[in-house]
């Protein structure tokens, strides 16, 4: 699959964040104009004692949420861990995946922030912007921004508020007395329809299961199991 390249990625901690100041403004936070047939799970798994990242993108058929697609991909991780900077050492190695991938997704759910992020633009959303097709961020945990506790029943939500009072995101009750999802805009969809979106994708669990689906296949790559040459 084709996607732009919106900068480079060997850049300094100051060029990453500058990078992200000037990309949050063109995220576009509006309703899916066209029928979602495909939605994609994007995740990440790293190797203990090592720098090499495993990549993986599961392609799953709406409404019947079944695997049509899954593609890996290995790299070394040439940037640093730094909280609000994810972007910067996983999206190379989810860009391979991404080349990929032969059935293009109509939605994509990353395991990470959208704009709900301290200069918003979380993975979901740079990724979002660089792959130019809708996606959500689905985090387990909060990166920034305060909520009220929702109530404990599958389907409770409240929002996630920024300094400023603004809507950033959600705190999503997934499944009945779990922990909350914090969901937010990636890019090219509304909050509204990111929380009709993950209610719609689980299916028992507290995660999506295309998300879900892409953690157990982003483990196996990692563990050796190469059915599906990520190199």
């Amino acid at each position: 699959m084709k996607y732009q390249e919106l900068h480079p990625w060997n850049v300094s901690l100051t060029e990453a964040r500058l990078i992200q100041e000037g990309l949050r403004h063109k995220i576009k936070q509006e309703d899916i104009d066209k029928e979602v047939r495909f939605i994609a799970g994007a995740d990440i798994s790293y190797a203990r004692f090592s720098k090499e990242a495993y990549a993986g993108i599961v392609i799953m058929n709406w409404p019947q949420l079944e695997i049509v697609e899954k593609k890996g991909a290995t790299g070394e991780m040439q940037f640093p861990y730094v909280p609000g900077l994810l972007t910067f050492r996983e999206g190379p190695t989810l860009l391979r995946a991404w080349d990929k991938i032969e059935q293009e997704p109509d939605l994509i759910l990353f395991d990470g922030q959208g704009v709900a992020h301290p200069r918003g633009l979380g993975l979901a959303a740079h990724m979002g912007l660089i792959l130019n097709t809708p996606s959500i961020g689905c985090a387990k945990k909060r990166l920034t921004g305060r909520y009220e506790e929702p109530g404990e029943e599958r389907g409770a939500y409240s929002n996630l508020y920024d300094q400023e009072d603004t809507i950033i995101g959600a705190a999503v009750r997934t499944k009945t007395k779990t922990k909350v999802l914090f969901i937010s805009v990636g890019n090219l969809i509304s909050m509204p329809s990111a929380i009709e979106w993950v209610f719609k994708c689980t299916k028992g669990y507290r995660v999506t299961e295309p998300l879900r689906q892409a953690h157990m296949y982003v483990n196996q790559l990692r563990k050796g199991d190469y059915g599906d040459s990520p190199r």
